[in-house]
């Protein structure tokens, strides 16, 4: 209030300015969705299952069995534990685009435990991963040999791998 206004007696004129918001970018207005059982949402449910089973085990071998994960080991895991919390969302929004950001992860993943498969197939490669016992060594061997801890995290990989595209591609038909 102006100096001049507080000791007059007159009023001070009331100007009314209305503000205009204007945004850049509108979003329309999200509507909940019922929790439904659509086609994408139970493949998306089933790779945050194998994920998340994928990210326990992994833990259970280190922790629990005390076996010390190589370096190719850690580099799968550093691709497998975000999954579980990105596809665990995806799930409860049924976003099945999803796909873009899990599909990188999960085919470097992919890529890399099938090049410790291989190594652990053909060990006169000579890998220089020497954390835990090297990246050829089969530390925990299951079912008489034929699963490994490297064949397991492969698996988990291309699992995920492919019901991710698989609900991308339910999505689209929709």
């Amino acid at each position: 209030m102006n100096l001049f206004y507080r000791f007059s007696d007159q009023t001070p004129p009331t100007v009314s300015i209305k503000r205009e918001r204007r945004h850049r970018f509108t979003m329309p207005p999200r509507t909940a969705r019922p929790l439904g059982t659509s086609q994408s949402r139970v493949l998306l449910g089933i790779a945050t299952l194998v994920a998340g089973v994928g990210t326990v085990g992994s833990l259970y071998f280190s922790l629990g069995l005390g076996l010390v994960p190589c370096e190719l080991c850690w580099y799968q895991r550093i691709l497998l534990y975000p999954l579980t919390v990105v596809l665990g969302v995806a799930t409860l929004d049924d976003r099945p685009r999803v796909a873009r950001t899990v599909l990188p992860l999960s085919g470097l993943g992919t890529v890399v435990a099938a090049y410790h498969v291989l190594l652990q197939l053909r060990p006169t490669l000579e890998a220089t991963c020497s954390v835990g016992g090297g990246c050829s060594s089969v530390l925990y061997p299951m079912a008489g040999g034929l699963l490994t801890i490297p064949r397991l995290s492969l698996t988990a990989f291309v699992l995920v791998t492919a019901l991710s595209a698989a609900a991308w591609a339910a999505h689209d038909e929709a």
